[in-house]
C-alpha cells in the first residue's frame, strides 16, 4: 500500500490562509468517539493555530456518522456568520452493507447541505476496514483526518471571498 508510511496530514504551511475573519464550526459524531474526539481535537488545533477566535468555533455533536449532515444544515441554518462547517466522523467496515450505505448517505449529504447554503461543508469522515486504520488516520501514523479538514475548510473559505470580490 503507498500510504503504509506516509503522513497523511502533511501540508505546506504558508499556504494555509489567515482565519482570523473566518466562523468556521464543527460537527463531530459520537459514535466511534475515541476517534472522532481526537479528530475534532486535531481540526480544532489547526483552527486556532491559524488564527480562528475560539469564539468563532462552534462545535456540535451528532449520534452518529449519518447524522453529520443534519447537524451540518442546522448549524448553517442556525448561524448565517458561519463561513463553513467541518463534519467529522469514523465509519469502520463491519461484515454487513450497512457501511456502504451509511457512507454513500454522508458523501451525498454533506455535498448537498454545501449546494445548499453556499458555503463549504468540508468531508472529514474516516471510512476505514478496521479500528488500527482509524486509529493511525486519527493522530497515529497517517496523520490527523480533523486537521486535514481545518486546513480544506480555511483553504475554501479563502477561496471563496476571493472569487466573490
Amino acid at each position: 500500500m503507498i500510504t503504509k508510511k506516509k503522513n497523511l496530514s502533511e501540508y505546506n504551511a504558508a499556504e494555509v490562509p489567515s482565519g482570523e475573519a473566518f466562523r468556521i464550526g464543527i460537527v463531530v459524531a459520537e459514535w466511534n468517539s475515541e476517534i472522532t474526539n481526537a479528530l475534532a481535537q486535531g481540526a480544532l488545533d489547526t483552527l486556532l493555530q491559524y488564527g480562528v477566535a475560539t469564539e468563532n468555533i462552534p462545535i456540535v455533536h451528532v449520534p452518529g456518522s449519518f447524522e453529520l449532515t443534519t447537524g451540518a444544515d442546522l448549524m448553517m441554518k442556525n448561524d448565517s456568520r458561519l463561513d463553513a462547517v467541518i463534519c467529522i466522523g469514523c465509519v469502520i467496515q463491519g461484515e454487513t452493507r450497512h457501511f456502504d450505505f451509511i457512507c454513500e448517505a454522508v458523501s451525498q449529504g454533506i455535498t448537498n447541505v454545501a449546494l445548499k447554503h453556499e458555503r463549504p461543508v468540508i468531508f472529514s469522515l474516516l471510512t476505514t476496514n478496521d479500528m488500527q486504520q482509524a486509529l493511525d488516520r486519527a493522530g497515529g501514523k497517517h496523520g490527523n483526518k480533523g486537521v486535514e479538514g481545518a486546513v480544506t475548510a480555511l483553504k475554501m473559505v479563502a477561496l471563496q471571498r476571493k472569487l466573490e470580490e
